[in-house]
């Protein structure tokens, strides 16, 4: 008997290793074809020039609703195939409201690198935190508080920047969603990796949303800093 639970030690630990790597390994596969309805929802908001008269404050408004229904939907589905439909719905709908940043910096003289450079440096932030967070023995859960805190004090501050249009607190929001946001992919990675996530549409959906945010954030800072008329 002694010898029997011996063996059985290992093999619960392989199985546990095994499922974990199974769902990072569908995360990663569902949010690469996640990233392709956001870029059909931008390339279609875009060309219909959705946005030309719409308010900031509107935008915003049907973005806070549109993303947060969604996000509900998303969770409350995120054990059937649904979930997987409202995911794409929710990044097709992600790439519609990316598009009014998009078209502004387009509209600088040199957009179109600024847009190569944003999306460059948002891949190549996410490798060295998804590394990390694969292969650290370090424990990064304490973040989680803090991360969340940064978050919404993100959002009021740029609800109220809305009505400020401070260029540099604009700088100084994008600056810090950047570092929250790159930390949080830090943090979700290792909680798939430590078992803590256990769901790929849900863990889809977190990285998404971390992805999304550093990558406006740096079309912010690199549209302030080097944006050339």
């Amino acid at each position: 008997m002694q010898h029997s639970d011996n063996f059985s030690m290992p093999s619960h630990a392989n199985t546990s290793i095994t499922i974990r790597n199974k769902v990072l390994r569908s995360t990663y596969i569902l949010l690469a074809i996640s990233l392709i309805p956001t870029v059909l929802g931008a390339i279609l908001a875009l060309n219909f020039n959705l946005f030309a008269s719409m308010s900031p404050l509107a935008s915003t408004l049907i973005f806070f609703v549109g993303a947060f229904g969604l996000m509900f939907l998303i969770e409350k589905n995120k054990h059937s195939a649904a979930g997987i439909g409202f995911l794409m719905l929710f990044t097709f709908f992600m790439g519609i409201m990316l598009s009014r940043i998009l078209g502004v910096i387009m509209s600088l003289g040199n957009g179109a690198s600024i847009i190569a450079l944003a999306f460059g440096s948002t891949a190549i932030i996410f490798a060295v935190m998804a590394t990390i967070a694969s292969t650290t023995k370090r424990d990064f859960s304490f973040l989680g508080k803090t991360l969340f805190i940064g978050v919404i004090v993100l959002i009021l501050a740029s609800l109220a920047n809305i009505f400020f249009q401070i260029p540099a607190l604009s700088l100084a929001i994008a600056t810090a969603g950047t570092i929250i946001f790159s930390l949080f992919i830090l943090f979700d990675v290792q909680r798939i990796v430590n078992g803590g996530e256990t769901n790929y549409i849900s863990a889809t959906l977190s990285l998404y949303l971390n992805i999304y945010n550093i990558f406006v954030s740096l079309l912010q800072i690199f549209g302030i800093v080097g944006g050339d008329d």
